[in-house]
């Protein structure tokens, strides 16, 4: 990568767990993904588990955006008929990464095989900053966190703030 492409800018994020059945004393995605920030001393602003509905997600990527500028929203990418978090942000996004999901299936398939299909993972921006929409299992969160988000973050917000 370029460096000269780099801003200086501090990463603020934000994690929002999307079900309805965790509570944060068994958030284990949320917890990882916490963690994996906070060794790159990337502090999080912003923390909240948040029920399958469309508004209850929109609500929280706008609290969100107020202090963070990166946002992470686990669960709630799948198939089943109470999955909608892609429903609830894709529209908002004013650009879209295609290729975040395309390497989140691609990285996806040596670990968990053709059920990668079933994902529906995706990123974009908004006002400047990134959003990002991932599977709620743990090793799924782990997987795009530490292999794709961190590694580009900052050069993301770089291009997203020009």
């Amino acid at each position: 990568m370029n460096k000269n492409h780099l801003k200086s800018l501090e990463i603020s994020g934000a994690i929002i767990t999307v079900s309805s059945t965790r509570k944060k004393e068994n958030d284990s995605s949320g917890t990882a993904i916490s963690t994996l920030f906070k060794d790159q001393g990337i502090s999080i602003q912003h923390y909240v588990i948040v029920p399958d509905r469309i508004d209850a997600i929109r609500n929280e990527l706008y609290t969100a955006m107020k202090s963070a500028n990166c946002i992470i929203f686990n669960g709630g990418t799948g198939l089943t008929h109470d999955d909608c978090t892609i429903e609830a942000i894709s529209p908002l996004l004013e650009k879209k990464m295609d290729g975040f999901g395309e390497l989140f299936r691609m990285k996806s398939l040596q670990e968990i095989g053709t059920s990668t299909m079933l994902s529906r993972a995706i990123a974009g921006v908004i006002q400047g900053k990134a959003i990002f929409c991932i599977p709620g299992s743990t090793p799924a969160v782990t997987l795009a966190t530490k292999e794709l988000i961190l590694p580009e973050i900052a050069h993301i917000l770089s291009h997203a703030n020009r």
